[in-house]
């Protein structure tokens, strides 16, 4: 479960949400004591029990632990101890990573890659990682097609096997939309701007004629931006790989939907995941939010219990993704085949239905769509919303989006940048744009 192009400001944060997310879903979180299957650090070879043991490094807590499946791998493969080294911040693991690959030294068994970062490896690192598409057991049709080609080199060399994604919903207040006189069933909702953003913004307009309570329509400019952009194939980088964020139709659409929203005062012009929009679920104060898979569990805990059976979820105007990871071998590593073993273990059907079920991670491999942990997933919280087939269907339909090295930041700048301007310092959409091409210009030429 991943933000910025994808990535986020704190894995930790979100997962820790989400482990509350209860009945439906949810079974719970392992202890994180010494198992003896899986820790914060340890050697890459054997311990003095004459295993062999794999490390795992991942950014903040991806959830294979906390879900059991390093312990039911362990007991299915007795001979071998899983170490999994956690880097936090989140911020600190992709440098050290790109740190390690250039001296051919440090790394773990197994790397974790967010997809904000994966075009940048597949490009200019993918020498240094296995073909995971000649693994054993590894079925290219089991994945999500858009998924797999993220991960793909132009040799057609496959570095990385899909963890989660992050189909694109919007989460609502049913009640809110029934006081403003909107409709509030969720299959109503997702028709009232089904096929186009803009009929999002319509849908607002409508709701701000009578807000209850002064609470807005949405939560963040910025979380509409990422919502919305997230859905074209061409964003920052044509397919040529070139950049293209200062003449992309895609971004250019994007950001007058997210300004409109602000001059209109649609949006309570917060910026997501901070304090302040935190305290802004616990008290209501806005009626919509962009809400890909991961941001089910963010709602659920600052909203709190006071909410439950209010939230409900709809299907987002159009297709998108937003948000995932994958986990990649390296060539270096000190147990190489007992590594790709693990990685193609973890990321079958199976498993991902598993960590769904447990850590609300949706999964990237379509075949566990069928699976019942999957298929028949609904939230009491979010008003028993079938959330299974909803971002199944979301994922199933999202498009190959292109991906450049520096994804993540470019769309980081925009909405941390250009947009926190406009809603936050008052300034115009024209000055906003001008600050995040700087920013992304600046960025670039580093």
């Amino acid at each position: 479960m991943r933000r910025s192009t994808g990535s986020h400001r704190s894995r930790a944060v979100v997962l820790a949400a989400v482990a509350a997310l209860g009945a439906g879903v949810l079974s719970g979180c392992a202890d994180d004591g010494d198992d003896g299957s899986a820790g914060s650090s340890g050697s890459s070879g054997g311990d003095s029990k004459g295993k062999t043991v794999v490390t795992v490094g991942t950014y903040g807590v991806m959830g294979f632990k906390q879900a059991g499946l390093y312990d039911e791998y362990t007991k299915l493969h007795p001979d071998i101890k899983i170490v999994e080294n956690v880097i936090e911040p989140a911020s600190n693991y992709y440098p050290q990573l790109l740190t390690h690959l250039g001296s051919g030294s440090g790394l773990a068994d197994i790397q974790a890659v967010e997809v904000g970062n994966i075009n940048e490896v597949t490009t200019t690192q993918a020498d240094k990682f296995v073909d995971l598409s000649k693994a054993d057991g590894v079925k290219k049709e089991n994945f999500l097609g858009w998924k797999w080609s993220q991960a793909t080199a132009k040799d057609g060399k496959m570095i990385g096997l899909g963890t989660d994604v992050g189909p694109m919903a919007i989460c609502y207040r049913k009640d809110l939309f029934q006081q403003a006189g909107l409709p509030a069933d969720r299959d109503a909702v997702s028709e009232l701007w089904a096929g186009d953003w803009q009929k999002y913004l319509d849908a607002g307009r409508d709701y701000a004629k009578k807000a209850p309570g002064g609470a807005a329509f949405l939560d963040s400019a910025g979380g509409l931006f990422n919502a919305a952009v997230s859905g074209s194939s061409e964003v920052y980088y044509d397919k040529s790989g070139k950049p293209i964020y200062k003449d992309s139709p895609a971004v250019k659409k994007a950001w007058k939907l997210a300004t409109d929203a602000s001059a209109a005062k649609l949006s309570a012009g917060l910026q997501e995941f901070t304090k302040p929009w935190q305290q802004a679920l616990a008290n209501g104060k806005f009626a919509t939010a962009s809400c890909p898979a991961w941001m089910l569990g963010q709602i659920k805990e600052y909203a709190g219990d006071k909410y439950k059976g209010k939230w409900d979820v709809a299907a987002a105007p159009k297709p998108a993704n937003w948000g995932g990871s994958f986990l990649s071998v390296p060539q270096a590593a000190k147990n190489k085949d007992e590594a790709v073993k693990l990685a193609t273990w973890l990321t079958a059907p199976e498993q991902q239905a598993k960590l769904f079920e447990k850590q609300a991670s949706f999964p990237s491999a379509q075949a566990a769509y069928d699976l019942p942990q999957v298929a028949d997933a609904k939230l009491p919280y979010f008003n028993d919303a079938p959330i299974g087939k909803i971002f199944s269907q979301a994922a199933k339909d999202s498009p190959t989006q292109v991906l450049g090295p520096k994804d993540a930041v470019i769309k980081q700048n925009f909405t941390d940048v250009g947009l926190l301007q406009v809603e936050q310092q008052g300034k115009s959409a024209d000055e906003g744009w001008k600050a995040a091409i700087k920013t992304n210009d600046n960025a670039l030429d580093q």
